[in-house]
């Protein structure tokens, strides 16, 4: 191989498994070399990669809906980049592709696990990433198939400056919310929920208890929740429910780095008579919805209706600092990095 032909991909491997918080030394930066496309294949640069909470469960070594992080080998999630070399019949020197292939500068996979992108104009790739990939159909599948979103429906959302908090908010004002309110972590997060992304109420939930401040936000009950955070958020949902509420359970961040068991909601008995659903859901079960979602939603980003925003890091190696400033909530909206 020539010196040209090398291809020199700087990763990011799982170290160690987090005891509680994540830390740097439970990650490695590594360079390994690439060969060259063979049939079949494609070598991809990456633009732009994606860091998401439910990575902090793949780092543990327990058997849950996807297969964990294995120690000492370069880890994955979604990507964006441009082909670079193909050995591939509809792939060609130029393409940018959405695969899973993350956590890396450079990927050499099967041409099968990219999916070629039709970037839309004025449209920043990253945003397949977010609210045009896996966290902007979470967040319109869950509201409207799984939480049976309504016209008129009161919504709280927690976690609502995230990328999928802030697109069901939005998403259930233009499908016609009787009121919307969100929970966030500080007071710019709060000013830009109502601000700019049109909620009608917002809180910050470390101001006081979030029981106290839903029903104050909430004054006639809620009917649908989306929970991205558990613990005393779901809790208090529970308490505000009107009868036949729906809950869709996406997420639950607040225990993500628990060192000892979380203690479930202690009113969860209120499902009951209040004759509650909730359903918990992964968003690769929906992805016969992903068609209608983008047409729907490219045409809301087109009209400058829904408003995206994103948290940019530079460099692969700044890469694990921006997960745990994810799972801190130093992002509003998707958090990504730039490579």
């Amino acid at each position: 191989m020539t010196s040209a032909q090398r291809t020199i991909s700087r990763e990011i491997q799982l170290a160690a498994r987090p005891q509680g918080e994540p830390k740097n030394s439970d990650f490695a930066l590594v360079e390994r070399e690439l060969g060259q496309p063979g049939a079949g294949e494609v070598l991809v640069r990456n633009l732009y990669l994606t860091v998401d909470p439910y990575m902090r469960g793949r780092m543990n070594d327990v058997k849950s809906y996807t297969p964990p992080f294995a120690l000492n080998e370069t880890m994955t999630g979604g990507a964006v980049g441009e082909v670079v070399a193909s050995g591939a019949d509809g792939l060609s020197v130029g393409d940018l592709v959405l695969h899973d292939r993350g956590w890396r500068t450079h990927a050499l996979m099967p041409a099968q696990a990219a999916r070629k992108l039709d970037i839309q104009p004025g449209v920043s790739p990253s945003a397949y990433l977010g609210i045009l990939g896996m966290p902007g159909l979470t967040a319109y599948a869950g509201l409207l198939e799984v939480a049976a979103f309504k016209p008129g429906d009161v919504v709280f959302v927690s976690g609502a400056a995230g990328a999928v908090g802030s697109a069901v908010g939005q998403i259930a004002r233009l499908k016609g919310a009787g009121r919307v309110i969100g929970s966030a972590g500080s007071s710019e997060k709060v000013a830009h929920l109502t601000g700019v992304l049109g909620f009608d109420a917002a809180f910050n939930y470390k101001d006081a208890p979030v029981l106290q401040q839903l029903r104050k936000a909430a004054p006639d009950g809620i009917d649908v929740y989306f929970d991205n955070v558990g613990g005393d958020h779901l809790e208090a949902a529970l308490s505000v429910f009107n009868p036949f509420g729906r809950a869709a359970l996406c997420g639950a961040i607040s225990q993500y780095n628990a060192a000892q068991p979380p203690s479930g909601p202690r009113n969860l008995a209120l499902a009951v008579g209040k004759q509650l659903t909730l359903k918990g859901f992964i968003v690769s079960s929906y992805s016969h919805l992903f068609a209608a979602f983008v047409q729907e939603v490219s045409g809301w980003i087109a009209s400058g209706e829904l408003h995206h925003d994103e948290t940019v890091i530079e460099g692969i190696e700044n890469t694990p600092g921006a997960f745990m400033g994810l799972l801190n909530g130093q992002n509003t909206g998707k958090m990504v990095v730039r490579l």
